[in-house]
């Protein structure tokens, strides 16, 4: 069975940088899709990014394109969310999730295991 953990959130500055972890345990990530997802308070949980199995496709919110990288390193069994120039806005809980996906649209529906999420967040 796949587990998930998150790792790296805090607390930073607005323009300030953190990079977030998931973590896999139980199973090879290799063979999963991975997409990072957030949750405001009193807002629905939207999708930030994701990544296919290899690495070799992506797929990001307009509202972290330029901002926001994701990548994997499955040797590791990790992938990392770095996110730039963060503003008050990106505040949320951050969960990571992972299935086989064939195609990268930030759904959750398309995800059946789920980390529990690591707080963010961005204030002066």
């Amino acid at each position: 069975q796949l587990q998930l953990v998150e790792s790296g959130g805090g607390l930073v500055q607005p323009g300030g940088s953190l990079r977030l972890s998931c973590a896999a345990s139980g199973s090879t990530l290799d063979a999963y899709a991975v997409g990072w997802f957030r949750q405001a308070p009193g807002k629905e949980r939207e999708g930030v990014s994701c990544i296919s199995a290899s690495g070799g496709s992506t797929n990001y919110a307009d509202s972290v394109k330029g901002r926001f990288t994701i990548s994997r390193d499955n040797a590791k069994n990790t992938v990392y969310l770095q996110m730039n120039s963060l503003k008050p806005e990106d505040t949320a809980v951050y969960f990571c999730a992972a299935d086989i996906v064939f195609t990268l649209k930030l759904l959750q529906v398309d995800y059946n295991y789920w980390g529990q999420g690591t707080q963010v967040t961005v204030s002066s």
